[in-house]
C-alpha cells in the first residue's frame, strides 16, 4: 500500500494515476473541503484529513510501505505566510516523524527548487546549493527549505527518505487551475495579453511523476534530486502555446523591473479589492532572478528525463481545450486551399 498526501492536487492526482497504472494500491490523503474531481473514478482508498493531525497520520500509515509526501501550500501572494509555515514546515514534520515511528520502508518528500538559496541568474543551481534557510520568515522559499531540512535531519535518526525538488510544473490533469495553467490557456487565446520579459524553468508533470517513482526505486537515502525541465522566457511560452492552437494575438511585453515597481505600488490595493492578478511581486522577482537548474544528478543516478516544453505545452493545451488540435488542422487545410 502506498500513501500519497496532497493526492487531489495537480502533481498528486497524476502520481496516483501512474501508481494505479503500475498496479499499486493507493491510499490518498485529501484535505477537508478539497474537491475530489481530479480523483474521480479511481480505485483508491480516500482519507480526508489534515497532515497536522498526528493521530490521523498514524492511522493513515497502517499497512503502508511507501509514503509520497506532496501536501504543501504554494503561495505567491501576501497573507499566506502563517498557513505556509503550518503546512510546509509543521505538516512535513508531523508526516515525517510518524513515518519514522511506523518504520515506513520508503519516504519520498516533494520539496521544490525554491528550497535552494537564490543565486545570481548566471549561476547554475544544483543539489550542492545551500538551502534558503536564511530567507524571509514565512516566505515560500524558506518554508520549503525548512521542511526539507526536517526530513534530512530525520534521515540521521533512521528515516529512509529521499527529497525531490521539481521546478515549475505544467501539464495535463490541472483540475485546480494552477497559475501557469491559466496563463498558458490565456496565451493560446485570441485575446490581447500583457507579458513580462522574465524567464523560468518549467517541467511536464508526467516527467516529475516519473522522477518521483524513479527516486523511490533508485534514489539514495538522504539525497536530494532536482527534477527540472527547460528554461523559457514568458514570451517563448506564449509562442509555444499559440503554436499548439495555430492562433495569433497581440501581446505587449513589459520590462520586468517596471512591472515589479507597478505591482509593488498597487499590490495592497489589489489585495484589498480582492482582484486576482496573474503577476505578484514574488512571482515577478522569481522570473527576474531565475537561475538555471541542473537535473544532471537525477539523470545520472535515476535515469530521469524531461520531454521538450513544446510537447508538454501542446499536450496541456489539447487537454484543456480538446478542440484546439482540430481547429489547428482546419486552419492549416484552409490555408492550403487558399494557396491553391
Amino acid at each position: 500500500m502506498i500513501l500519497v498526501t496532497g493526492a487531489s492536487g495537480h502533481l498528486g492526482n497524476v502520481l496516483v494515476r501512474e501508481l494505479i497504472a503500475e498496479g499499486e494500491k493507493v491510499r490518498a490523503l485529501v484535505y477537508p473541503g478539497e474537491p475530489l474531481n481530479s480523483l474521480q473514478g479511481m480505485l483508491i482508498e480516500v482519507i480526508v484529513g489534515d497532515v497536522l493531525d498526528r493521530d490521523l497520520m498514524n492511522r493513515a500509515m497502517q499497512g503502508v510501505d511507501t509514503v509520497f509526501h506532496l501536501a504543501g501550500i504554494i503561495a505567491i501572494r501576501p497573507g499566506m505566510e502563517e498557513l505556509m509555515k503550518r503546512v510546509n514546515v509543521e505538516g512535513t514534520r508531523t508526516v515525517a516523524e510518524v513515518a519514522l515511528k511506523n518504520r515506513i520502508r520508503r519516504f519520498i518528500h516533494v520539496s521544490s527548487v525554491h528550497a535552494f538559496r537564490r543565486e545570481s541568474p548566471d549561476v547554475v543551481i544544483d543539489e550542492s546549493t545551500p538551502l534558503a534557510l536564511d530567507g524571509p520568515l514565512g516566505s515560500y522559499d524558506r518554508t520549503k527549505a525548512e521542511g526539507t531540512k526536517i526530513v534530512l535531519d530525520l534521515v540521521k535518526q533512521g528515516l529512509n527518505a529521499i527529497v525531490a525538488c521539481p521546478s515549475g510544473i505544467i501539464g495535463l490533469h490541472d483540475y485546480t487551475g494552477s497559475e501557469m495553467g491559466r496563463a498558458l490557456i490565456s496565451f493560446a487565446s485570441k485575446k490581447p495579453d500583457i507579458l513580462v520579459d522574465g524567464s523560468y524553468d518549467f517541467v511536464d508533470v508526467r516527467d516529475v511523476v516519473r522522477g518521483l517513482i524513479l527516486a523511490r526505486d533508485k534514489g539514495v537515502t538522504g539525497e536530494i534530486y532536482i527534477l527540472s525541465g527547460a528554461r523559457a522566457s514568458v514570451e517563448n511560452l506564449c509562442l509555444m502555446a499559440q503554436a499548439a492552437t495555430g492562433t495569433k494575438s497581440p501581446k505587449i511585453i513589459v520590462p520586468i523591473r517596471f512591472a515589479i515597481f507597478m505591482i509593488g505600488l498597487f499590490q495592497g490595493l489589489v489585495s484589498w479589492l480582492k482582484i486576482k492578478s496573474r503577476y505578484t511581486v514574488y512571482s515577478l522577482q522569481t522570473l527576474l532572478e531565475s537561475s538555471a537548474f541542473s537535473s544532471l544528478k537525477a539523470r545520472r543516478e535515476l535515469g530521469y528525463q524531461a520531454r521538450p516544453l513544446t510537447e508538454a505545452i501542446a499536450d496541456f493545451i489539447n487537454w484543456a481545450n480538446p478542440g484546439a488540435a482540430k481547429k489547428k488542422e482546419i486552419n492549416k487545410l484552409s490555408r492550403r486551399k487558399g494557396a491553391a
